[in-house]
């Protein structure tokens, strides 16, 4: 074998063979979906992007000879850290070929660069936090992920764990047909009526009128109700900013609900539409024409992924995550979905699994967070279905 180097990404060259080493390694898989490339630039801070406002960073490459062999980011969460009053990076967008020599240098680049930076604990992959893709699929490798969800050949999972990281919280995702979501309307049905009952709600759509707002209003409710939640740190406003352009794109109102108390919205959820075949078809270049294969005829999308249901704490515990999701269930099948996912629920929210196990869906992939430093703490292969 050539020589291993692992070098820091400095140049225009390095950033584009990070950039492109998803093609070269998961380029074969027939389930591989690869990611939106300018969208892929950013969040790894090769151009602007909020996150990247306060947080810092640094890309690794491992290099044998003038080939690029495996890549990871290291990000410092600035946020993380004030939370939870804990010295712990994490790392993402990790990629390597089948070789424990390269990880192995990669992961220990990422550790001295933290080192230096006096924090001994590491946690991943997030890419580039719990906000948006993040965890390693260690099960379910059988079919094609769902928008915004990760995907990475079987063998990574070695890679991680042959450093040393070790298991911290499995993430899963739930599959249901539409004929499961109108059963579970049916069999929650008393609690939806009673909820409604109790508070006075008020249930709609995103307005298409002030999108940009409702979208903001969602995401400040996403901070609001998730303050407990194992991991969480809350969107800045600048990433809001952010990520309501970004998504007024893609969100169709149809697939969202809000659910308002006295005009005060309270508790929403949406859905994405499953964009990764589209995806695939463009190769993830959204230019010069790739934006509109992405974005017409959205009725053609059968496949959704309920990708949040949040409530205010002080209105948590009402079922009112039921009551939101009640209104989706008319307007899917109006849609004509046939499918949908619900993704990602963590292994410690015993309810949000509990509720959807009794509804009926099946859990079909789970993804891996890892810990790794002195207060890793030994592993716990408990998961919430026991």
């Amino acid at each position: 074998m050539t020589n291993l180097t692992v070098v820091p990404v400095q140049t225009g060259r390095q950033k584009r063979q990070f950039l492109h080493l998803p093609w070269q390694i998961q380029g074969a898989d027939p389930n591989w979906i690869p990611p939106l490339r300018t969208n892929q630039k950013e969040l790894v801070g090769f151009s602007s992007h909020p996150f990247y406002a306060e947080n810092a960073r640094q890309a690794f490459l491992a290099m044998r000879g003038d080939r690029p062999v495996g890549r990871v980011l290291a990000i410092e969460n600035k946020a993380h850290i004030a939370r939870y009053h804990e010295q712990r990076g994490f790392f993402g967008f990790f990629e390597c070929e089948n070789d424990q020599e390269a990880a192995n240098g990669l992961f220990e680049a990422v550790r001295k660069w933290f080192e230096g930076r006096g924090i001994p604990n590491i946690r991943g992959p997030v890419n580039p936090s719990l906000n948006y893709e993040c965890g390693l699929l260690v099960e379910g490798f059988d079919s094609t992920p769902m928008f915004m969800m990760t995907y990475n050949p079987p063998y990574y999972a070695n890679l991680i764990e042959g450093f040393g990281f070790r298991k911290v919280q499995d993430m899963f995702a739930f599959w249901g047909h539409v004929e499961m979501l109108e059963k579970l309307d049916q069999k929650l049905s008393f609690v939806v009526q009673e909820s409604k009952r109790r508070f006075g709600i008020t249930l709609r759509p995103m307005d298409p009128k002030r999108f940009r707002d409702d979208v903001r209003a969602f995401l400040r409710i996403y901070n609001e109700s998730l303050q407990g939640t194992w991991g969480f740190t809350p969107l800045s406003a600048g990433e809001i900013d952010h990520m309501s352009s970004g998504l007024r794109h893609l969100i169709a109102p149809e697939m969202t609900s809000c659910a308002e108390v006295d005009g005060r919205p309270v508790a929403a959820s949406f859905a994405l539409l499953d964009y990764n075949p589209r995806i695939r078809q463009i190769d993830g270049r959204l230019f010069p024409f790739g934006f509109i294969r992405l974005l017409t005829r959205k009725k053609q999308i059968q496949r959704i992924r309920v990708i949040s249901t949040n409530v205010l704490p002080e209105y948590q515990k009402w079922g009112l995550g039921l009551v939101i999701l009640s209104r989706l269930v008319p307007e899917a099948k109006a849609w004509g979905v046939k499918e949908a996912e619900f993704s990602w629920v963590l292994e410690s929210n015993h309810l949000s699994y509990a509720t959807l196990t009794r509804g009926g869906a099946k859990r079909t992939k789970t993804y891996r967070i890892y810990d790794f430093g002195p207060d890793v703490d030994p592993i716990v292969e408990r998961s919430a279905a026991q």
